[in-house]
């Protein structure tokens, strides 16, 4: 594993930068282990949801978590209002960095991560090529 921290700037899109410094760096998997920063806009979908909810305001990010690939970023990510009350849930484009965000990005050699659709979710899923046959689902 090699270490990739990244501190995105105000105004920066999240997940967008997220996904930018992963082919910036040719990478083919990674994950960002944990992150922390501000908001202006968190754009969260909700367990069950079908779209994303915005929410606007001085946020606080406690924890960022997931993997990227190529195809695109899967990040799930808990922030704090100014009042403290906590919110959590699959990061969507349109977060906005107020401050600041600091996170670490980890990279995988040898493997290869893609986003494919899954027969059994009806989602686009994580499959994971490298050191074998390719993987998906439970281990």
């Amino acid at each position: 594993m090699q270490a990739h921290p990244l501190r995105l700037a105000p105004g920066d899109d999240l997940r967008v930068a997220v996904e930018d410094a992963l082919r910036q760096r040719d990478l083919q998997a990674a994950f960002v282990v944990q992150g922390i920063g501000s908001l202006h806009v968190a754009a969260l979908r909700f367990a069950g949801a079908q779209a994303p909810t915005e929410i606007r305001g001085d946020l606080e990010i406690l924890t960022l978590a997931g993997s990227v690939s190529p195809d695109g970023a899967h990040l799930h990510m808990s922030i704090a209002d100014a009042r403290g009350q906590v919110f959590g849930g699959h990061v969507a484009r349109g977060c906005t960095v107020r401050t600041t965000v600091e996170l670490l990005l980890v990279s995988v050699p040898g493997y290869s991560f893609a986003r494919e659709p899954d027969p059994q979710t009806g989602f686009m899923e994580l499959v994971i090529r490298g050191g074998g046959a390719p993987q998906s689902g439970s281990s």
